[in-house]
């Protein structure tokens, strides 16, 4: 397996590489931030579900799009920040994805949350993806 140099945005592709391609499911090497990630697209419902399969360094989390009929609930990604480029924001400063209709995933002090529940615990961090 060829060694990624940037595990966040490889699990951010296949997840729109699955939605695109209308794949029931898709898997990716664990991580807690990947975890934790996936947790806040479910709860945002671009995800049915997702779980951990596996353990220690053969981990995997498996994670299954959601549909309304045949169109994804996903319909584009960003990574904005990247380890060349860290982006950081203030809680003023966190972008409304289309106007709220989108989502700012961003890793503050307090864990990584969706950007509304940021703004409204008036916290920063690092805005790691857009997602709408």
């Amino acid at each position: 397996m060829a060694v990624v140099s940037d595990p966040i945005s490889d699990f951010l592709t296949r997840f729109k590489n699955a939605t695109m391609a209308q794949k029931e499911e898709f898997s990716a090497p664990y991580s807690k931030v990947k975890e934790e990630i996936a947790r806040i697209l479910k709860e945002e419902g671009y995800l049915w579900s997702y779980q951990k399969v596996g353990e220690g360094v053969h981990a995997e989390i498996k994670a299954k799009p959601r549909y309304s009929g045949n169109t994804p609930a996903l319909k584009n990604l960003k990574r904005v920040s990247r380890p060349g480029l860290r982006r950081y924001v203030g809680c003023d400063d966190i972008p409304k994805v289309l106007g709220g209709m989108g989502i700012a995933i961003v890793s503050t002090p307090r864990g990584i949350m969706a950007g509304h529940s940021a703004r409204k615990q008036n916290i920063g961090g690092e805005l790691l993806a857009l997602v709408w």
